[in-house]
């Protein structure tokens, strides 16, 4: 028997819509990146982008446990001396509300070149408006 291996020209992109209203950060970050990756497919292949694309809306009403909103601080350098920049999770949720979730997502996805390709078949949006209505995602529920 032969091991399946997937080719990219070969695979069938779907579109996936996620409602985030009322769901939980991490749970709902660690499916997504599964769809991303395409590892719920039972043609999964670890150095090919096998993944679908992920539409999310109400970002904004995503939800943190045990007050991570308040002290779960996002951290990163500038690349300059003295450039550590630290902002806590209200204040960026304040700020950018979809922040909140493409972080986790993409901090789950593959380091690589072939991470950030995944990434970028996910569309993150504030409110429950999208315009990708033209592609017919299915609704995921999670």
């Amino acid at each position: 028997m032969k091991t399946y291996l997937a080719k990219p020209e070969e695979l069938n992109r779907k579109w996936y819509v996620v409602n985030a209203d009322g769901k939980t950060l991490g749970r709902l970050a660690a499916r997504v990146a599964n769809v991303l990756r395409g590892k719920h497919l039972p043609t999964f292949t670890p150095n090919v982008d096998c993944g679908d694309h992920v539409v999310i809306i109400n970002a904004e009403k995503v939800h943190l446990t045990a007050g991570k909103l308040r002290s779960k601080v996002y951290i990163h350098h500038t690349g300059y001396p003295g450039g550590l920049k630290k902002v806590k999770a209200d204040a960026l949720h304040a700020r950018r509300p979809t922040e909140l979730l493409r972080r986790a997502i993409t901090g789950m996805l593959p380091k690589t070149s072939l991470g950030k390709q995944m990434a970028r078949k996910l569309k993150v949006y504030a409110g429950p408006e999208h315009p990708h209505t033209a592609q017919r995602p299915e609704s995921l529920v999670i």
